[in-house]
């Protein structure tokens, strides 16, 4: 049964931005990307504080650190994860121009360094035709390994408190996907973590969209092992079990494309919110917001 959020308080954190995406709660401060400022930002739970981190002008995505510290950024249009040295300076990390079709988007870091990215697989902006992508692993040396094949828009990913699963949203497949990781950050085979309907059957772009029941963004764990799930299409933060069910909602009102948990006691859920998001009517207003509810259950796993 889903819990009634009617009476939950969701605040505004942060206003006036393009496309908030990839928020990770990291050293007592919620971080994100803002698409089409081209920054990557950092607040004070409170939204207080903001702060310039990085300034990507081929537009940041997924976010991460290295365990000494170190940033690691998608740049998307030049299909590259950048590396934030101790200077300020971006370098590449790794070019995965050849390995990607579409553009590359989140990612999730381990606690090796070790970074599983996804990408478009398609020119959604474009209104192209939907066809499925792969899964690639970066090393920490910067070496690039695709590791999964045939997934739908892989998308918002998190690993599990043992770093031993790893879980991924699939926006066009209408599941979540999960992953065995062995040792040597190889994948076990594809299985299903969460159904909510069949993978489309359309390859138009309108089409597709229309056969989506749930569109998992981005995502986050909770420590009772459940993952609240963005979903690009229906406006809302679903928590969902494992098998598929749906046990919490949270709707803000506004379209919501990414979230997870994290403040000082890891029960704050962060909600990146916009209108929608058309490339062109995000890039020419500023009506994104971050926006917060309180839960019970806290943060676990990565990021």
């Amino acid at each position: 049964m889903v819990t009634e959020t009617s009476s939950r308080e969701i605040r505004t954190v942060v206003s006036g931005m393009s496309f908030t995406e990839c928020p990770r709660w990291h050293d007592d401060r919620l971080w994100f990307v803002d698409f089409y400022t081209h920054v990557v930002c950092s607040v004070a739970e409170d939204g207080t504080d903001l702060r310039t981190e990085a300034e990507v002008p081929k537009q940041p995505s997924g976010l991460g650190w290295l365990p000494d510290g170190r940033l690691l950024v998608v740049s998307m249009k030049d299909r590259r994860v950048l590396r934030r040295e101790a200077d300020g300076s971006l370098v590449t990390h790794a070019d995965v121009s050849e390995h990607v079709t579409g553009h590359p988007n989140d990612m999730v870091i381990d606690e090796q360094g070790r970074g599983w990215l996804g990408s478009f697989g398609f020119d959604l902006m474009g209104g192209a035709d939907v066809t499925t992508a792969g899964l690639l692993r970066i090393d920490p040396d910067g070496t690039v390994t695709r590791v999964a094949e045939d997934l739908w828009f892989p998308n918002g990913s998190v690993l599990t408190p043992d770093g031993g699963t790893l879980l991924v949203d699939e926006t066009f497949g209408n599941r979540v996907s999960a992953f065995d990781v062995d040792a040597d950050g190889s994948l076990g085979p594809r299985r299903d973590w969460a159904v909510f309907g069949k993978p489309p059957t359309a390859r138009g772009l309108q089409d597709a969209l229309a056969q989506l029941k749930v569109a998992p963004d981005g995502c986050g764990l909770d420590a009772d092992g459940c993952l609240w799930v963005a979903d690009a299409l229906g406006g809302r933060a679903l928590r969902v079990r494992e098998g598929g069910e749906i046990v919490d909602e949270v709707a803000p009102g506004s379209g919501v494309f990414a979230c997870m948990l994290g403040g000082a006691d890891g029960r704050t859920l962060f909600l990146c919110c916009a209108p929608d998001f058309d490339e062109h009517a995000r890039s020419s207003a500023r009506e994104a917001q971050i926006r917060a509810v309180r839960v019970d259950v806290p943060h676990a796993g990565r990021p």
